[in-house]
């Protein structure tokens, strides 16, 4: 859209800001970042621990200490902007099914505040890009021999304290084969940061849609690559598990091992949501980002010992946290169709170019297992 030039980034010192922010202002977009610099994802001295928010101080894009929580911050931020890509949230799955209040105040109220901004005083915004996630969808959209295609409700526990951790179909509960997941698919989130992100969709192209601002939503899958957090045991699987691996600590995985993601290298992300900004025909869509690839979790751990020269060992414990899902695998066809987006990094190109960036990282302290016992402590693991 040629009449956008001055972009909001909230959220722009994290990983996926940071680096869309870098990528904005080549194209000659006049960026400006609100960011609230959150210890658990910067450090507490993040202008000497993050790489990508320094590289961000040291251009001209415009930088704002602020919450997306503060209303003052949002005016703030939002004077003489052309376009919003509001990526700040609080993002692990797994935190939030006890930190609740947290994650609905940024993720539902931060949004809300904003909405509330736009639909009540001046302001120059010609088109919102939101960052949703794959966890809106739960377990996804699977195949039943008998009843052709199902959408699983949650595990049930029982199940998976036998050991059993496939998902099952929701008319006769027998095993079901995974399938792509499209956008036309059923919402079922597992997680309170799944129903946060459900929520923010709802919220945002109702309110857009009716006072003709133009939105853009998109599910990213897992997104990695050079720059995310090594510091933050919440989200980010190849950061925690090469932070384990760089303090010479076994990797736990979970499950039986064959659980799957669906990982998208960083570039392709911010690829995908600059045609988003730019392209007509991403108005009031919805899409999903990612490789149509999915990769086991237990294979990831070894790749990674690998590359390090790591002899660690890599152990399937059976362990598992309430609200996890089993797999991911995002259905491209329609980004792939309305903005022509194809994914250019391969995983094993991807997984190089990141293991390369953390060899030449200090080695961050491990707080895996702190994380993994306030969850035990909520009776979360298992």
């Amino acid at each position: 859209m040629t009449n956008i030039k001055n972009v909001l980034i909230t959220g722009g010192a994290g990983f996926i800001g940071s680096n869309l922010a870098l990528k904005l202002s080549k194209l000659r977009y006049n960026v400006t970042v609100l960011d609230n610099l959150s210890p658990q994802i910067h450090g507490n001295q993040p202008e000497l621990t993050s790489p990508l928010f320094r590289s961000i101080l040291e251009t001209d894009i415009r930088f704002i200490y602020g919450s997306v929580t503060e209303k003052n911050d949002w005016i703030c931020a939002l004077a003489d902007q052309d376009a919003i890509i509001h990526l700040a949230a609080e993002t692990g799955t797994g935190q939030s099914m006890y930190e609740i209040k947290k994650y609905i105040n940024v993720n539902v109220g931060g949004t809300a505040l904003l909405l509330d901004i736009l639909t009540n005083e001046k302001h120059s915004i010609k088109k919102i890009v939101i960052a949703s996630s794959r966890a809106i969808y739960g377990e996804g959209k699977y195949s039943c021999f008998e009843h052709g295609v199902v959408f699983p409700f949650q595990r049930l526990e029982e199940n998976m304290r036998r050991g059993d951790f496939e998902c099952k179909c929701p008319k006769c509960a027998k095993n079901v084969k995974l399938l792509a997941t499209d956008e036309e698919s059923k919402i079922y989130p597992s997680s309170i940061y799944g129903i946060t992100k459900k929520t923010q969709e709802e919220m945002v192209l109702t309110i857009c849609k009716s006072f003709r601002i133009p939105a853009v939503i998109f599910r990213y899958q897992n997104v990695y690559g050079p720059g995310q957090s090594l510091s933050n045991p919440y989200t980010g699987i190849l950061s925690i598990f090469s932070t384990r691996i760089k303090n010479c600590k076994c990797i736990n995985v979970f499950e039986d091992g064959k659980e799957s993601r669906d990982f998208v290298y960083v570039d392709d992300a911010v690829a995908a949501t600059v045609l988003g900004l730019e392209k007509r025909q991403a108005n009031y869509e919805v899409f999903n980002v990612g490789t149509d690839s999915p990769i086991d979790v237990y294979t990831v751990a070894k790749l990674l010992r690998d590359y390090y020269n790591s002899t660690i060992e890599v152990q399937i414990s059976g362990n598992y946290r309430i609200g996890d899902i089993r797999h991911s695998h995002a259905d491209l066809s329609k980004i792939r169709m309305l903005l022509d987006y194809k994914p250019k990094i391969s995983f094993m190109t991807g997984l190089k170019n990141f293991c390369n960036w953390v060899d030449q990282q200090d080695i961050q302290e491990d707080k895996y297992e702190l994380s993994i016992d306030e969850m035990k402590e909520k009776g979360l693991f298992k």
